[in-house]
């Protein structure tokens, strides 16, 4: 048997790689049926529905605008100019406004993407870092070396198993949540926007899922194999969470600087997954032709891919010098 085929069973082997699995299709199957129940397909009745209530809105408001206009004349105050008040219009009352939520594919579903993509990097993470956190923690990585001494292939193996896995399984549930959010959209909205460049699109995200998942994978198992523990790479994560997205967005507020969000992890996904994201500075004033505008920052996905690659890089670089330069007790 190969190295890689034993590193291939080990993996998908471990109860804690199945169970951990199991849990995150719990908790797609739950965003899944969510959606299902909380949008309903826009028929004529319900379109129909929709139009009487914005009338009888519309109406209301009429009403309302009309006895605010007498009560305004009856006070004979000079400095009220009473023709000037608010009168409602059609257009205020738009029959879109009271329809129930229905699912647009091509709106909507690029949000449940990041949503995929977002769930699967976690368990990309833990499943990676526990995968060789476990193996130095109980000993397996020393009686692996004596009969593979060979260091860093052992490793690259270890991490390689592990990236194919974790493709795979990106691979294969992201065709059943395309799937899924299809058939939600036929029963529960509309599909009629999408064209072959839509679908495309959808293709190409996903694909920038693939890479957000893969990167985190490499990632908690690179952090764990520094450390030789999993909780070194859990301890990282909770430290980058609190201290770098909380504590640092906390200070930079306060500091009041420029465009804080760039700072923090979540805008450069959003804009890796989107392609862009355009940040606003609300304390700036740009002159323009609507008068004083906030001052603007777009982060794109090219950023966003070469800062998750040098991350990617250094993190997986330290840990095979690591490997390579320190002793294996």
């Amino acid at each position: 048997m190969s190295l890689y085929t034993a590193e291939t069973r080990r993996l998908t082997k471990r109860r804690f790689t199945r169970f951990f699995l199991l849990g995150v299709v719990l908790v797609l199957a739950a965003v899944a049926v969510g959606m299902f129940i909380t949008n309903e397909k826009s028929t004529p009745e319900t379109v129909a529905a929709a139009q009487r209530e914005a009338d009888q809105n519309y109406q209301s408001a009429l009403q309302q605008a009309a006895q605010d206009k007498a009560a305004c004349e009856a006070q004979a105050n000079p400095q009220d100019n009473c023709a000037d008040m608010w009168q409602p219009q059609p257009s205020d009352f738009q029959a879109e406004w009271f329809m129930p939520a229905t699912f647009n594919f091509r709106k909507q579903f690029p949000d449940m993407l990041t949503t995929l993509a977002a769930i699967l990097a976690v368990m990309a993470f833990v499943i990676g870092a526990s995968f060789v956190g476990a193996e130095w923690n109980s000993g397996g990585m020393m009686n692996l070396l004596l009969w593979r001494p060979r260091r860093l292939q052992v490793l690259g193996t270890k991490l390689g198993a592990l990236l194919v896995a974790l493709t795979a399984v990106t691979a294969v549930l992201s065709a059943i949540w395309t799937g899924i959010f299809t058939v939600i959209a036929n029963l529960r909205g509309s599909t009629e926007s999408m064209t072959s460049g839509a679908w495309q699109s959808i293709a190409l995200m996903e694909l920038r899922g693939l890479v957000v998942v893969l990167a985190a994978g490499a990632i908690g198992f690179g952090l764990a194999s520094i450390g030789r523990h999993t909780a070194v790479a859990m301890g990282v994560a909770i430290g980058v969470v609190v201290v770098f997205q909380f504590g640092l967005g906390t200070v930079l507020a306060l500091a009041q600087v420029k465009f804080v969000d760039a700072y923090l992890i979540p805008a450069w996904a959003v804009a890796w997954m989107n392609k862009e994201v355009k940040l606003e500075d609300y304390n700036s004033c740009v002159p323009g032709p609507n008068g004083c505008e906030a001052d603007t920052l777009t982060l794109t996905w090219p950023m966003a891919g070469g800062l998750l690659a040098a991350v990617v890089i250094v993190v997986v670089g330290v840990t095979m010098w690591t490997m390579r330069k320190r002793d294996i007790t």
